[in-house]
């Protein structure tokens, strides 16, 4: 899930009630008796200090990454301050941290993002491919769920559902009356032969579905969410394993779809049982938005065929670097080449000005790639000080369970916090563990860590675990219960799905990205 880029982050920075900043208070004096612990206590057997105060630090950044008692990019500069003062990693080496090229490519990935936004392409695409679905309310729910995954492979997950959510209402307005709103009653052919329920059970099966899609499609792509990125500069630091976006995809975009098909099944036949309910009169609404669209614009034309040409340059880079030694391309230079050109490229010829401009540019989510630096520091140090060890060898007892039992239990635990934690600080918390649990069980540690990573795209069942979720719900169609009761069927489902696919195929998607 990337965050959203045009909103700041959430915090509790400036609480609204006394019980926020009594909780606040609290959080931050915990976070600092963490730090304060190495001074006071003998690191327990087998530790060195060094690792003892690595963990300290890890503690508190994980503490308030989780409760965002200060911004998310604020606690993520911890390490600048902490690890040269402490002894722990020279500042030359913390710094590189947050300069590492998989930061270029998610800036990148922002500036086309923001230029698809910037000029209407998003809801476009969106529109004429729902355009040619069917009426029959299984396939609308397939219809925006497809869109929303494939849009959100390459822009914000918050984005595409911000795009989605006025397109589904406008469906649902249809069918259904929006109290809230005071919108309109349903057309006379549903009120009088569907019941009630049965149209509220489409609203709100067609909004999660939306949210759901948004977060499966970002596990398809390297730049889809900021923890398939931090895998693939943590595979390259850790264990010199590079990995491409065409690599990545070839492992994740199957999976990915088969969430979606997953999904897609669970929330039409059983959860809400849409087979049951005809919504003909949906197409009308679809229609009326594609006919609004008007003929394409020039500007419109320009993103989509550099959106087009970075996307195909991403896919083909290794065949390209191998068939010419003429030059080498990389997956970030390729993203920031694309961010480049739509400053150079100009939207009109007798305006000036380019695809994007700066005031745009600065709404780039400047906190997510501090933070993902943050967490690619924090890695490095759990490795470097043999804290990684220590818990991997501490945790030895699991090597009673089988690999996939293993995954399974790992994966669980990743998904069900990501409920409420940021899946990026779960990622950079839990993988340097997990990667050194697989090796001192004598197990690839890409096989114990693929799952857990991809488990963290995966939060289904409340309005704060992603904001895909959170802008459905604000739409007041749901409740807390039905996000609930329909986001731990698919959290299930997911975690059986994602345990059994690595462990089938991380070994021989491991021999190619080695």
């Amino acid at each position: 899930m990337i965050p959203e880029m045009n909103q700041p982050p959430p915090t509790i920075a400036s609480p609204a009630t006394p019980f926020a900043a009594a909780r606040r208070i609290g959080v931050l004096l915990l976070g600092f008796a963490f730090l304060l612990a190495p001074a006071i206590f003998a690191p327990p057997l087998g530790l060195s200090s060094t690792a003892w105060k690595t963990a300290a630090i890890a503690l508190t950044m994980a503490l308030w990454w989780a409760s965002e008692a200060i911004p998310l990019a604020a606690t993520a500069l911890l390490p600048i301050v902490l690890f040269p003062a402490l002894k722990i990693i020279p500042l030359d080496k913390v710094s590189h941290a947050y300069a590492n090229p998989l930061v270029f490519l998610f800036m990148g990935g922002f500036m086309l993002a923001l230029a698809v936004e910037r000029w209407g392409l998003h809801k476009r695409i969106a529109v004429l491919v729902l355009a040619r679905i069917s009426a029959r309310p299984p396939a609308v729910l397939a219809g925006f769920m497809a869109v929303s995954w494939g849009l959100s492979m390459w822009i914000s997950n918050t984005a595409t559902a911000v795009m989605m959510l006025p397109i589904a209402l406008s469906v649902i307005r249809v069918i259904t009356p929006d109290e809230r709103s005071r919108s309109p009653r349903p057309l006379p052919a549903f009120r009088d032969t569907v019941p009630e329920e049965r149209r509220r059970h489409f609203a709100q099966a067609l909004l999660l579905g939306t949210a759901y899609g948004c977060s499966i499609g970002g596990i398809a792509t390297l730049v889809g969410t900021p923890p398939n990125a931090f895998f693939a500069a943590f595979m390259a630091e850790r264990y010199a394993i590079s990995i491409g976006f065409a690599q990545w995809m070839a492992f994740a975009l199957p999976l990915s779809l088969a969430l979606l098909i997953m999904t897609w099944i669970l929330l039409s036949r059983f959860i809400y049982r849409l087979h049951e309910l005809d919504i003909t009169a949906a197409t009308d609404v679809i229609a009326r938005e594609r006919a609004s669209l008007g003929r394409i614009s020039g500007p419109e034309k320009s993103v989509l065929v550099l959106f087009v040409v970075t996307a195909l340059f991403w896919i083909t880079r290794p065949l390209i670097n191998q068939l010419t030694s003429v030059f080498s391309l990389s997956d970030a230079g390729i993203a920031i080449t694309a961010g480049l050109c739509l400053f150079l490229i100009p939207a009109r010829l007798k305006e000036g000005g380019g695809l994007l401009d700066w005031p745009t540019a600065r709404r780039l989510p400047w906190g997510i790639l501090i933070l993902f630096g943050g967490g690619l520091a924090l890695a490095d140090a759990v490795a470097a000080s043999g804290l990684a060890v220590w818990i991997g060898e501490a945790l030895h007892g699991l090597a009673v369970f089988p690999p996939l039992i293993l995954g399974v239990l790992l994966t669980s635990v990743t998904v069900f916090l990501t409920e409420l934690t940021s899946n990026t600080a779960t990622t950079a918390t839990f993988l340097p563990i997990i990667a050194s649990l697989g090796e001192n069980l004598g197990i690839a540690p890409m096989v114990l860590a693929l799952p857990v990573v991809i488990g963290a795209s995966c939060a289904f069942m409340m309005p704060v675990a992603t904001p895909p979720n959170a802008v459905v719900f604000a739409s007041g169609h749901l409740r807390i219960w039905d996000m609930a009761r329909a986001g731990i069927l698919v959290n299930l489902g997911a975690i059986l799905l994602i345990s059994g696919y690595t462990a089938i195929f991380a070994r021989a998607f491991l021999v190619t990205w080695n």
